[in-house]
């Protein structure tokens, strides 16, 4: 017998030893568990970047509220990118060289684009929450690499180009004028969607750009107007496009406004006032005043940072659907190790109930865009808020729309 209880202590002790080896969440370990996030916190991108921190943010104080991932909480390591390239690629090394278990956040495509590399080289998992740039999600995909550390609770630039397109053709429009930015988003947007134009028989007939930082476009939204465009199509962020729409309104051009998801931004409504009534654009999340008193996520987000009048609706949802993604995956892997927790994602056994859908196996190995084309609807800005543009849509933000396989 007593031989039998010193071979037990010895094979808990070694069981002990390599389990803290490995990484389990179950080795006696109560240190926090660090996630780093990465966004636009100041600048022109801020109204995207603070309301998906706050989405971030309230879902990891819901898990740390039921105890965190065994026993430990999660600690955020935020970050300000400043919507700036080489910031954020400062900031994914800093991150990396931090060993957290897990990044969340990107905002700005040009970011993405100058920070992937860094968390894919250090095998630490990237939860894209906002940034729809094709590329992210595909640069390592297989057969590229042998393993992908980068996903996305985002649609990608290929989805949004689709929808306006079907969009515009439902409105029998057949010559379209395309103003986009000179930023990495704004000349994948504008590739995007010639693309799908091309393939629809729609004919782009002014092609105009645009710096971010530019107040007045009423040279190039002339050109567009004196092209005879039926519709004028706007792929940038906040401001810039609130200044196209001044100056639209000015040239007294009359034409409907789509684009990017970005139109609804706060900072677009609020700036660009009456001429911005009627812009259209894909969503992924709506903030439907009649659901605002019903919906969970709107109840918590509201009690938490006191405002009902979410900046980036969409960006918040995003950022709260990823962080629970994140969690999930991290439990299921009972690790730290970014290679176990990139197995987890890609074989969510758990389904989830978030905010834009239910996620059910939300990525794979081939696929880690957990966002299909079946999840976006169409969004209007009319009164000062972006509402639902059709009634078939405001019937389908109420269902459960399962990825499309």
């Amino acid at each position: 017998m007593k031989n039998l209880s010193k071979r037990r202590t010895f094979l808990l002790y070694a069981f002990s030893i390599a389990a803290a080896a490995s990484g389990s969440l179950y080795a006696q370990n109560t240190d926090p568990i660090k996630i780093g996030v990465s966004g636009p916190f100041s600048g022109g991108s801020s109204p995207m970047g603070e309301s998906m921190r706050n989405g971030i943010r309230l879902a990891v104080d819901e898990i740390n509220n039921i105890g965190g991932i065994n026993g430990r909480k999660i600690e955020l390591i935020e970050r300000d990118d400043e919507a700036k390239n080489e910031v954020g690629a400062k900031i994914a090394d800093e991150l990396t060289r931090q060993k957290v278990v897990a990044t969340i956040g990107i905002v700005n495509t040009g970011v993405g684009l100058a920070s992937i590399d860094a968390y894919q080289k250090a095998k630490i998992p990237l939860m894209i929450a906002v940034s729809t740039g094709t590329s992210l999600t595909r640069k390592y995909a297989p057969p590229l690499a042998s393993e992908n550390y980068i996903f996305r609770v985002a649609p990608t630039l290929d989805l949004e180009a689709k929808v306006l397109v079907a969009d515009v053709k439902r409105k029998g429009f057949d010559s379209l004028a395309i103003l986009a930015d000179g930023t990495a988003y704004g000349e994948a947007g504008l590739k995007a969607f010639q693309e799908q134009a091309k393939q629809a028989g729609l004919e782009i007939v002014a092609e105009e750009r645009f710096k971010i930082g530019d107040q007045d476009m009423s040279a190039q939204v002339k050109r567009a107007k004196a092209a005879g465009a039926e519709a004028l199509i706007v792929w940038g962020i906040g401001p810039e496009l609130a200044a196209i729409a001044r100056n639209k309104d000015a040239a007294g051009w009359k034409v409907p406004m789509l684009g990017s998801w970005t139109f609804s931004m706060r900072n677009f409504i609020d700036g660009s006032g009456r001429a911005g009534e009627g812009a259209l654009m894909p969503q992924t999340f709506i903030q439907d005043l009649g659901s605002s008193s019903k919906n969970s996520f709107l109840l918590a987000y509201k009690r938490a940072f006191k405002n009902d009048r979410i900046p980036s609706p969409m960006s918040a949802a995003q950022g709260y659907d990823g962080m629970h993604l994140l969690y999930l995956a991290i439990r299921q892997a009972n690790s730290t190790e970014g290679p176990k927790i990139v197995a987890a994602l890609e074989n969510l056994k758990s389904r989830y109930q978030g905010v834009i859908t239910s996620y059910n196996k939300p990525f794979s190995r081939e696929d880690h865009d957990a966002i299909t084309q079946n999840m976006l609807i169409m969004g209007v800005v009319a009164s000062g808020r972006v509402d639902y543009a059709y009634m078939d849509d405001q019937k389908k933000g109420a269902l459960l729309r399962l990825k499309a396989q």
